[in-house]
């Protein structure tokens, strides 16, 4: 009996094949596989960076920058690369920090957000002089009191918990109760309070929600950004030299997801702020913004490469059984932020675009648990032992955000593949 088979996500639409075999920055599959010495293997596409940082540059506001949220990816050549394209980075630990720093980040175009900094984090990006965003009032008491004993000046944001978030989200950081900034109508106050203590004000941080396909909800939450960043800077009777709007770009990863258009976000920002300026928000007239963006900037240019190992039968259900697994790759798997299982992109490497088998099957890792599963039912071209399957949408939330030592398994190999066809690995 024929099982029914479940759908897929879409795979991007810039891969394509030579011969049969998936190309990953214009270089075969198998011949990256075989060149890193071993599978699991990612693979990121670094003309993809290039050619997604400039899709959106090209459609902002001249007075709005990009950030890269680097807890998307923080694979050191990959940051070397990204700090040639975007215009600042957003971390959250002193960990990235130190990433950041050696890619080459000039500490000024660093911004360090995050919950429960503790005061030995906070020395260090006082030290280091990047941009503190604030997440309480205590935080911002802990860091003056570091501030007076070190006699530095603190370069330092408030993040603001809006009073609205952003419809649609995959996961919503704003409306309510929240553990991360400080609520809509005590931010003016605390920001007030860092200027007079003589800190280094450097805006708003202002984060909604991330991981949203719709469109016209991502226009509706800038549109509110904007119009609370006028409201604050007001009442604080200061310009704000960067209003950072936070993120909310999504990614299709599921059946009937369907990318975002950002040329009308872009245009509909640009009137926004204009809107402002020439309204009740004048005093936003010379301040910078800039999208704090992760998953959307190198989500799709990443490719998760694990082998089959073994091809076997139970109850009628055809099993793949691959060297990888969620130890490497946990949101492919479905444990990673997801309330119902559902299929990412995936294909057969070296069989790319070739017709499915009537036979749906399913793309198991080698853990031993039932959760380890890559690929529940998909339709492919007939799995043979030695076959590579490519997991798509591996360039966000992969490695690092994956078990790796579950089960005492060796970390997967990661490589960067190059404009000109070569490859960096680290």
């Amino acid at each position: 009996m024929t099982q029914k088979s479940k759908a897929m996500g879409p795979i991007p639409p810039a891969y394509a094949a030579e011969e049969g075999m998936l190309l990953i920055g214009g270089r075969g599959a198998a011949a990256l596989a075989d060149e890193a010495g071993d599978t699991p293997l990612f693979a990121y596409d670094a003309a993809m960076l290039d050619a997604r940082v400039a899709s959106l540059a090209a459609v902002l506001p001249d007075r709005c920058d990009i950030h890269y949220a680097m807890k998307a990816n923080p694979f050191a050549p990959l940051l070397r690369h990204m700090a040639g394209l975007v215009d600042g980075f957003d971390i959250a630990s002193v960990g990235e920090l130190d990433r950041a720093l050696a890619a080459g980040v000039d500490p000024a175009h660093i911004s360090f957000a995050g919950p429960g900094k503790r005061d030995a984090e906070l020395a260090v990006a006082l030290e280091q002089g990047v941009t503190i965003h604030l997440e309480s009032e205590g935080e911002a008491r802990r860091l003056l009191a570091l501030a007076g004993r070190t006699g530095r000046t603190p370069r330092v944001a408030v993040r603001v918990n809006p009073d609205f978030d952003l419809k649609g989200s995959g996961m919503r950081m704003g409306g309510g109760a929240k553990p991360f900034g400080v609520d809509a109508d005590r931010a003016a106050d605390l920001a007030r309070a860092m200027i007079d203590a003589g800190a280094d004000w450097r805006g708003w941080h202002i984060f909604a929600g991330s991981q949203s396909l719709d469109g016209a909800a991502i226009i509706a939450m800038q549109a509110q950004t904007v119009a609370l960043a006028a409201r604050l800077s007001d009442a604080v009777g200061a310009a704000p030299p960067l209003v950072n709007l936070g993120g909310g770009f999504g990614v299709p990863y599921f059946p009937g997801d369907t990318a975002l258009d950002i040329a009308p976000i872009g245009t509909a920002l640009g009137e926004a702020i204009g809107a402002a300026i020439a309204g009740e928000g004048a005093i936003l007239a010379d301040s910078r913004f800039a999208l704090e963006l992760g998953r959307w900037l190198v989500a799709e240019a990443g490719v998760y490469l694990t082998r089959v190992i073994d091809v076997k039968q139970s109850h009628g259900e055809t099993f793949a059984v691959v060297d990888g697994g969620l130890h490497h790759q946990l949101a492919a798997s479905g444990n990673f932020g997801t309330v119902v299982r559902r299929n990412y992109p995936v294909a057969i490497a070296n069989r790319f675009g070739q017709p499915a088998a009537d036979q749906p099957v399913s793309v198991v890792g080698c853990l031993c648990t039932p959760l380890d599963r890559l690929a529940d039912q998909v339709l492919l071209p007939p799995v043979k032992e030695g076959d590579l399957v490519a997991i798509f949408m591996a360039g966000a939330y992969g490695a690092s955000a994956s078990p790796a030592s579950f089960l005492g398994h060796e970390p997967a190999v990661q490589m960067l593949v190059t404009g000109d066809g070569d490859y960096i690995l680290d």
